[in-house]
């Protein structure tokens, strides 16, 4: 195998990252808000600089804390995300991490009633949408185009 150049992006060591979908996890986004933001919560933490099985990892806690709707995240404190973000593995990104979340479920709750449906029923096509996910902070268009692998046939839905 060719030694990469120096400088190159590629290394022997560098792997495609795996692609997940909801149904990975037992989520079916058509079903309504509930699974929609448990799949949103994963695609946030998937679009982090992090491996994706210390985020999927840390989403199962999120999840059996019952921690899985944007209320429950804003009712817990800073540092009990911290130490939830901690035990998942989160460590280098535990601080950083728990504020953001804080502050996008803050913009989700007043600015759509805590509901990524309505957000999307809301929005005349995927392009406003990635636009309006990308406005709820810490979500850039990694984090947005990983979510919306599942939206597609929603959109597809309102065609027909």
């Amino acid at each position: 195998m060719p030694i990469p150049e120096k400088g190159s992006k590629h290394t022997r060591s560098s792997r495609p990252k795996p692609v997940h979908h909801a149904s990975d996890f037992g989520l079916d986004v058509s079903t309504g808000d509930d699974d929609m933001f448990r799949w949103f919560l994963l695609s946030y933490l998937f679009g982090k600089p992090i491996q994706s099985s210390v985020a999927a990892q840390t989403w199962r806690l999120f999840v059996a804390r019952k921690l899985d709707t944007p209320w429950a995240i804003l009712d817990s404190s800073h540092r009990a995300l911290v130490r939830l973000l901690d035990e998942g593995r989160y460590t280098r990104y535990d601080e950083t991490t728990a504020r953001a979340l804080h502050t996008c479920m803050e913009q989700l709750v007043r600015n759509y009633d805590g509901s990524l449906m309505y957000m999307l029923e809301n929005s005349l096509d995927e392009d406003e949408f990635s636009k309006r996910l990308q406005e709820l902070h810490g979500v850039g268009p990694k984090t947005a185009e990983i979510f919306m692998r599942e939206t597609e046939e929603l959109f597809a839905q309102r065609v027909e």
